[in-house]
């Protein structure tokens, strides 16, 4: 390993240089490119490939609940001011709703401007909703009283089990203040928080070794089941969403940049192992404990980490909001429903409390989604069987969007605070993808 580390805080261990392909993210790209192949080639062998995408995937988040209560737990409970952490708070609340309403006005914008779904004619009456009944039944419990009441465990060791992040969110916060009102009495629990936090992130880079066979089944199960022939299919509305997240990424994003003096361009070469990864497996949450790691590597405090990086998993998911509004607009057209820009307006509010849930279940945006036109009357709902062959190839775009909008709301809320070295974080932006203390 270029790198070995054993806590995030500890000096970077200096080994001999790897040849290219010693490189994790190369091997996750080999690794993608043959499952490729053989779901192009070999379509039933790269269908039953699953297994190993969905093993990874596992392997990830059973790590995820005990890997945000310690973090959070260690940084909040070190915090000399607490008004900090209410600041802090506030602040990324803030920054979330104003990055994913331009994601979701940015959405509106270009899919009624390009048409993708323009032309199609489908009659709704002729499409089998069967397809989308386990979303659709899912969309109609989903509510705003309903979101806030799942943020409220059954038990500690529900959310640990369930591993929903808002859950253990909560419980990390009580149980920091908690321990910080015990003084120097609770100062051996949070070291022992602390060497725990220590022994997931060691945990963390072990199962990285397996992240080239989780990219491999993944992409194999992907082309496989769907087939390339969905991408062609659906050019026009793949090419909408690639142009919108494309936008939001360099324009939007690459302004937040500039106005906090920093690299957008060096920031995304710092992270390109996640985002290889997040393509791979079409999930933000298999790069989340690398993400926490490098941000805490950056200089971001240890407390505005494990605050802004899990909270904004469920309410900065700006890839997430795209594709609900292009989506949503894409349906409308290719079934010929008219929509009133009074109406676009509304479903553009709705999606605006809405999508704050969008992670709190599995298969969360296409739900909120399903359950948002729901609320516009006429709306063909069943129209949502439309994108279904070519949803996972939007997932992966907005799960890497997801990505790296969380990484720079991090970023963000630290300068906002001052509680980020300039220079040490200018020199670790410089240094690459190799500063992350991880395996590179």
């Amino acid at each position: 390993m270029d790198e070995s580390i054993i806590s995030a805080d500890e000096p970077i261990v200096k080994s001999k240089k790897k040849s290219f392909f010693g490189h994790l993210y190369v091997q996750v790209i080999i690794a993608s490119i043959i499952g490729i192949l053989l779901g192009y080639y070999y379509p039933s062998i790269g269908a039953a490939m699953k297994p190993f995408a969905d093993n990874f995937l596992k392997l990830i988040k059973f790590l995820i609940a005990p890997l945000i209560f310690c973090t959070v737990v260690h940084g909040i409970a070190s915090m000399k001011d607490m008004k900090k952490l209410g600041r802090v708070g506030v602040k990324a609340l803030i920054y979330f709703e104003i990055i994913t309403t331009i994601a979701l006005v940015l959405g509106l914008i270009v899919v009624n401007l390009l048409e993708p779904g323009a032309g199609m004619h489908v009659n709704p009456a002729t499409l089998d909703a069967k397809a989308i009944a386990e979303y659709s039944k899912k969309a109609a419990d989903q509510s705003v009283v309903g979101f806030l009441s799942n943020i409220i465990p059954t038990t500690v060791f529900d959310a640990f089990a369930k591993g929903d992040i808002l859950q253990v969110l909560m419980i990390s916060i009580l149980f920091a203040f908690g321990l910080q009102a015990l003084g120097e009495r609770g100062r051996p629990v949070l070291n022992a928080i602390d060497t725990v936090g220590n022994v997931i992130f060691s945990m963390v880079r072990v199962i990285m070794y397996l992240s080239p066979l989780g990219a491999f089944g993944a992409m194999a199960f992907t082309i496989g089941k769907y087939g390339v022939s969905s991408l062609t299919s659906y050019g026009s509305l793949l090419f909408t969403y690639y142009l919108t997240i494309t936008i939001f990424v360099f324009v939007v994003l690459a302004l937040v940049c500039k106005i906090y003096k920093f690299s957008l361009l060096k920031f995304l070469r710092y992270i390109r192992e996640e985002i290889v990864l997040v393509i791979s497996t079409s999930s933000s949450e298999s790069a989340l404990p690398r993400l926490i790691q490098k941000m805490k590597r950056l200089g971001c405090d240890e407390s505005i980490v494990g605050l802004v990086v899990p909270s904004g998993y469920s309410f900065n998911l700006d890839g997430s909001c795209i594709n609900m509004t292009v989506l949503a607009i894409f349906i409308a057209q290719a079934t010929d429903t008219q929509l009133s820009i009074y109406q676009q307006v509304t479903m553009l509010l709705v999606l605006m409390l809405a999508s704050k849930g969008a992670a709190a279940v599995s298969g969360g945006a296409f739900i909120v989604l399903a359950a948002t036109l729901g609320t516009i009357p006429g709306f063909p709902v069943a129209g949502l069987v439309l994108i279904l062959g070519v949803y996972r190839f939007i997932s992966e775009g907005g799960a890497v969007v997801n990505l790296i909008g969380n990484g720079l709301a991090t970023i963000v809320v630290s300068k906002s605070e001052k509680a980020l070295d300039e220079e040490h974080f200018q020199a670790e932006l410089a240094k690459g993808p190799g500063a992350g203390g991880v395996i590179d």
